[in-house]
């Protein structure tokens, strides 16, 4: 079927439901964790994302999947995250993007762009194989555990390199928020420096609210603008390297553009454009957030039932530290972006 589809009604098949019940399962484990976690704490400093991959991961260890799951869990893995990245599109505008200007717009890209390329130079230095430093840079540069998980299927990727991606990503993502808000004093950062440095560097969307809402309110309305255009590239840089997946694996005549790009990217902007054309009210777009949300948390469920943890820890040293550089990498190219904004803004 062609790529514009997610899955043909064949693929839904009785074989499978054990296996997306059990995601299910370990979805809803995840989430109640993560509803104990701010109960007891105020924050979810351990998001149901990673939850979920954790236990799926230690469900793997302690019982070794039976064929009977198997479909399923691959079912959930797939298809369940391409959609919810389909509804993610409903809560952006074009309104939105244009209140932050064509300068920061430019140098959102110019950054993302300048960390996707030192990243993945990194990760190979450091011995990575090509899918797995792809996977960390477009995690570091765009927005962690989302981008890894939507690069990984237009990749090609091993569930084993997902799971570790994401895994050491999600660590350094929670040190970062804790840690960022002493370099306010430190480098002499007004409000909305700090929100451009928290928008740039953070990983994830709550993340970066969390980063951010203890220094102010105009820190955390620019830090969640910024990152929102960092999200969106998500979205260009899929496509090429969709486009680049395909011109490495092709023979013969090159298949049409059409059906080089996933469906679910295509399915993405026109959700964009809709919420853009006021097509998809607030309400709407809030409860399609709010699905995309419970849809990637079972994805990543049926990704840890898909990964040996053992193979995991033999990469763990190699992607830590690309991890870490990478992100001491990003850091570096955001402050100098403030730094030519606040020239730009003064001449």
């Amino acid at each position: 079927m062609s790529k514009f589809f997610p899955f043909s009604p064949s693929e839904v098949a009785p074989g499978r439901v054990p296996g997306v019940a059990l995601s299910v399962a370990i979805a809803v484990l995840a989430t109640l964790g993560d509803v104990l976690e701010r109960a007891l704490g105020g924050t979810a400093w351990v998001e149901a994302l990673v939850l979920a991959i954790l236990l799926g991961a230690a469900v793997r260890l302690a019982l070794p999947r039976p064929a009977l799951f198997g479909p399923g869990i691959e079912f959930s893995a797939k298809y369940f995250l391409e959609i919810a990245i389909v509804l993610l599109g409903a809560g952006v505008s074009a309104s939105a993007l244009a209140a932050i200007g064509p300068a920061m717009l430019g140098a959102i890209a110019l950054v993302v762009f300048c960390a996707l390329a030192a990243s993945y130079g990194i990760g190979r230095l450091f011995g990575l194989p090509k899918r797995m430093a792809v996977l960390v840079a477009c995690g570091n540069a765009i927005c962690g555990n989302s981008a890894i998980a939507a690069t990984a299927p237009v990749i090609h990727a091993k569930s084993d390199d997902v799971a570790s991606s994401i895994a050491f990503t999600a660590v350094l993502g929670v040190l970062t928020v804790l840690l960022l808000p002493l370099l306010v004093p430190l480098l002499g950062l007004s409000s909305t420096d700090y929100g451009v440095l928290a928008g740039m560097t953070v990983y994830a969307v709550p993340q970066v609210l969390a980063a951010t809402a203890p220094v102010s309110v105009a820190s955390a309305q620019v830090g969640m603008l910024v990152k929102l255009v960092r999200v969106l590239m998500l979205g260009p840089v899929v496509f090429a390297l969709s486009l680049m997946a395909a011109r490495a694996g092709a023979t013969g005549r090159r298949p049409p553009l059409y059906r080089l790009v996933p469906w679910f990217i295509i399915g993405f902007l026109l959700m964009l454009a809709a919420r853009s054309l006021g097509f998809i009210s607030e309400p709407a777009a809030a409860a399609m957030g709010h699905a995309s949300g419970v849809m990637t948390v079972v994805a990543m469920a049926a990704l840890g039932l898909g990964v040996d943890l053992r193979k995991v820890m033999q990469a763990g040293a190699r992607v830590s530290a690309t991890v870490v550089l990478s992100l001491l990498a990003l850091f570096a190219l955001s402050y100098a972006m403030i730094l030519l904004l606040r020239a730009l803004a003064t001449s």
